[in-house]
């Protein structure tokens, strides 16, 4: 049986947004929720498909899903732990870091 993933403290979401350029807390999320975002512009459609296709061997052997909303060469991507209360933990940095790589890789910038 697995434990449930644990939300980070005040002081490790303030570490962990320093080292995610990028990333930022949802203004808009809902309250007692947490939720990290980011919007990026990718040259075209197709590196922005690339770029959900390419994540998608991570998010399985995590087993965390982003919530992601894809328009034309634009990606909005949001973090978040349902079993943490919707807040965020490990889990969403780690994947937020994957993402970060695998972004600028297809030379995308954040809007």
């Amino acid at each position: 049986m697995t434990t449930a993933p644990v939300a980070l403290s005040a002081e490790q979401l303030r570490s962990a947004l320093a080292a995610l350029p990028g990333w930022q807390l949802e203004r808009t999320a809902p309250p007692g929720t947490q939720v990290l975002i980011r919007t990026l512009r990718f040259p075209d459609f197709a590196a922005a498909m690339a770029f959900m296709a390419d994540c998608v061997e991570d998010i399985e052997r995590l087993a965390h899903h982003p919530h992601w909303d894809n328009v034309f060469d634009r990606l909005t991507i949001r973090l978040s732990t349902h079993d943490a209360g919707n807040r965020i933990t490990a889990l969403d940095v780690e994947l937020a870091k994957l993402m970060s790589w695998k972004a600028s890789v297809l030379g995308a910038v954040d809007i």
